[in-house]
């Protein structure tokens, strides 16, 4: 196992999500394709992040304590705090330069960019599941909802999923 690869895949998976089980798509992704882990580490990482007291995200380290043993756990830790550590320094460069046209113009880039990655991972979760009327009716009503922000988004997806178990 090269430790390098493993941190970085550690990295991008707590960068690229939204904290506690956020990453666990692209762990389990990765970690399964290199080999580095089978179904039982997942399983009982995840049970020892339910039972523990703390952040829901330190699922990660019991992962790659199971995975990797003390120097994973170490990994584990060290990616999970960059992200926090990068936001803070990010904003205090972004006092400094909010001033700028240019600054909010690369925000609303990003902005653009994460949409298109959204609308792309949607896609591709209605094609692979088989696009029908009802998930069509469930995605565009919750959207519609969601952008009035007239209904809680926890509604939302609660009155979605009872819908969907239902058709």
């Amino acid at each position: 196992m090269s430790w390098v690869i493993f941190f970085w895949t550690l990295l991008k998976s707590v960068l690229f999500s939204s904290g506690g089980y956020g990453p666990l798509p692209s762990l389990h992704s990765d970690f399964i394709n290199y080999g580095w882990a089978g179904q039982k580490q997942f399983t009982e990482s995840l049970a020892i992040g339910q039972i523990t007291p703390g952040p829901n995200g330190l699922w990660v380290v019991s992962l790659c304590y199971l995975v990797a043993g003390l120097r994973g756990a170490l990994l584990a830790c060290i990616a999970l705090l960059l992200p926090p550590l990068l936001i803070l320094i990010v904003q205090r460069c972004y006092t400094r330069i909010a001033k700028y046209p240019a600054t909010q113009g690369l925000l609303d880039g990003v902005v653009i960019v994460i949409a298109s990655f959204s609308v792309i991972v949607v896609f591709k979760i209605f094609v692979s599941n088989g696009i029908d009327v009802e998930t069509i009716a469930i995605a565009s009503i919750s959207s519609i909802l969601t952008i009035s922000r007239r209904v809680s988004t926890n509604v939302i997806l609660l009155v979605s999923v009872l819908v969907g178990i239902v058709f």
